[in-house]
């Protein structure tokens, strides 16, 4: 009994060694300047680069990420500019990836699933409704329920939501992520 408890442990520990982090982040807080911008072209307000930068330091001492996807609006390319600076030499070159522009959970996830699996930590910056939706649609069960709780509540600008993958980031789809984070760094 007591040798079968010890391969338990073992194997558990195997497999929390196993998991991946992907890390979901809705860009900072961006302008509404007036006259003719286009949304894509929306800069970051003053107090959203100091979020961006909180947020970076906040990844740098929790989860450092092995590969950054970004939509290429001008705010989340914004706010990867001021994360990576936060980074430091340990910051992945990011990767623009179009279809998170506005991105609906289905693309995001769909991204996600492009991940090369020797990816540990995964960071993905995009937008709302999106981003929410995919933390929503991803978290299992098994989820913190503080966590569950704080990303319902809705999901500020700067918000970082940390999910625990258990297996390959092609096979994420729906309520296989175990939601263990959520935090809103300010600057």
């Amino acid at each position: 009994m007591v040798e079968r408890a010890r391969a338990r442990v073992r194997l558990v520990g195997m497999a929390r060694h196993d998991v991946k982090h992907l890390v979901i982040m809705r860009h900072a807080k961006a302008d509404h300047p007036p006259g003719a911008l286009m949304d894509h072209d929306r800069p970051l307000m003053p107090r959203g680069a100091h979020d961006a930068a909180a947020a970076g330091k906040w990844l740098a001492q929790q989860y450092t990420p092995d590969m950054i996807m970004v939509s290429s609006a001008l705010r989340t390319r914004q706010t990867v500019t001021w994360v990576c600076s936060e980074l430091g030499e340990k910051a992945p070159t990011p990767q623009l990836v179009d279809e998170l522009y506005n991105a609906h959970e289905t693309a995001i996830i769909a991204a996600i699933n492009h991940a090369p699996e020797t990816v540990r930590t995964l960071l993905v910056v995009a937008h709302m409704p999106g981003v929410l939706d995919t933390v929503l649609r991803l978290a299992s069960r098994e989820s913190d329920v503080d966590a569950m709780m704080d990303v319902s509540g809705g999901f500020p600008t700067s918000g970082i939501a940390v999910l625990e993958v258990p297996g390959d980031w092609a096979l994420l789809d729906g309520g296989d992520a175990r939601l263990v984070h959520f935090e809103v760094p300010r600057g």
